[in-house]
């Protein structure tokens, strides 16, 4: 048995193998921004686990008889879901507002298993720190945040400037390993399954 992942991110894959799953990628090739536009007025928690519903379903279709798990984090900043920067630019702005801030970052959890499915975000609270200026320049220059939701990574540069979370720390790096576990119980799987 193996574990399908419908998603091209280099983090959740890296969780996954380092709890001892080697898993199948297979990204969902979904216009995420013109499903964001549908979702206008949807609560922060319900967008991010649509739009890894929307990633699940395009590849399950493929694999019926193995798990495939979508997944989509966002950053909830005053209110307002950021996803990812994409430019330098939309990086350093992004970390002038979110420094010494508090935020919540969502991530969405969709695992369709045959005709069973399990559908779960999980919140994380992220302390940013007071960051200077020129790390953050230096950060966004890096390249790494670009594709991050938040602008940061918590496993790599970007925990330089993280203070603290209170949750979930693989939720934050892109996949709760929880949520998953859960996920599979419901299967009437175990994680091992797939070890």
């Amino acid at each position: 048995m193996r574990l399908i992942l419908a998603s091209q991110s280099p983090s959740r894959a890296a969780i996954l193998r380092a709890a001892g799953v080697e898993p199948v990628l297979k990204p969902a090739d979904i216009d995420e921004r013109a499903l964001e536009t549908q979702l206008a007025g949807h609560s922060p928690a319900d967008t991010v686990a649509k739009l890894a519903t929307a990633k699940a379903e395009k590849v399950a279709c493929r694999y019926p008889d193995e798990p495939v798990i979508g997944g989509d984090s966002m950053l909830l900043l005053d209110g307002q879901l950021q996803g990812k920067p994409h430019t330098v630019d939309a990086t350093i702005e992004r970390w002038h507002q979110q420094a010494g801030r508090t935020a919540q970052l969502l991530t969405g959890h969709c695992l369709i298993f045959g005709t069973q499915r399990h559908v779960e975000t999980s919140t994380t609270t992220i302390r940013f720190a007071e960051a200077s200026a020129t790390d953050i320049e230096a950060y966004a220059r890096s390249g790494e945040p670009l594709e991050c939701a938040g602008a940061f990574t918590l496993e790599a540069m970007g925990g330089w400037f993280i203070d603290s979370i209170d949750g979930d720390p693989s939720s934050v790096i892109g996949l709760s390993l929880p949520v998953v576990r859960r996920a599979l119980y419901s299967f009437g799987l175990s994680v091992s399954d797939f070890w």
